[in-house]
């Protein structure tokens, strides 16, 4: 079985699905430590030919605090989520799939968590359905209680629960792991990274590293799902 291991992002970038295509079961990693300007409660889309940053706005965000745990600030999130919604509707209502793309992102906005996670989480979920991934997804929290444990680790301790033959990581966390650990632990460990991918926006240039939102709307579902493939693993 491959697996991978990684904090709850919101509506991240084409790779971050590449790695969810790529493995059997995907543990979302939701109770560690919460990441400030992170990707977990932000990210980038295209607003006037250019990324433009929106961030969730949470209560008393922490690095000490686990990611389960950080809250939405309920005050100030309804007048947020309108805001950032029109913003979307008025900057890709002009995209060729905007209609069947924008209910998708109402649904994972509208849902009532009291906490990023959840939030992150369901827009993980709505996207992987809609795209055609149909890996496994289980949060750590509920299953492995494995929390007394640090880093690499706790990687591998969860690799050995799921009977894991493979681990796979975004080459981001290259410096994180060890081969020789995972080898010991009867585990192959290899790295994903994103092969430059362009598409067709309003206009050039391209503007790149933007959410998957950006990639759901200007590009139908079977050019995304070869989108998914257009990686190296090593």
């Amino acid at each position: 079985m491959k697996i991978a291991i990684m904090q709850p992002y919101l509506f991240p970038y084409i790779g971050y699905f590449q790695l969810l295509n790529a493995v059997d079961k995907f543990i979302v990693y939701d109770d560690v430590t919460f990441i400030k300007q992170g990707w977990i409660n932000r990210n980038s889309i295209l607003v006037n030919s250019k990324s433009f940053l929106f961030s969730i706005p949470l209560k008393n965000q922490s690095s000490f605090q686990k990611i389960n745990a950080t809250a939405i600030n309920d005050e100030l999130y309804p007048t947020w989520k309108n805001k950032l919604i029109k913003t979307i509707d008025s900057n890709y209502k002009r995209a060729p799939h905007f209609k069947s793309v924008f209910p998708l992102l109402q649904e994972a906005l509208n849902l009532k968590s009291e906490n990023i996670s959840n939030l992150a989480t369901l827009s993980l979920k709505l996207v992987a359905a809609y795209i055609g991934i149909n890996t496994i997804f289980v949060e750590s929290s509920v299953k492995y209680l494995n929390s007394e444990l640090n880093g690499q680790n706790r990687i591998i301790d969860i690799c050995k629960r799921e009977s894991a033959s493979n681990y796979i990581n975004l080459s981001g966390g290259m410096k994180l792991y060890s081969t020789e650990e995972f080898s010991k632990a009867g585990i192959k460990l290899n790295f994903l990274k994103t092969k430059n991918i362009e598409y067709k926006q309003y206009q050039e240039p391209f503007v790149p590293n933007l959410s998957i939102i950006d990639v759901l709307m200007f590009n139908d579902v079977p050019t995304v799902q070869y989108f998914l493939g257009q990686y190296e693993l090593f």
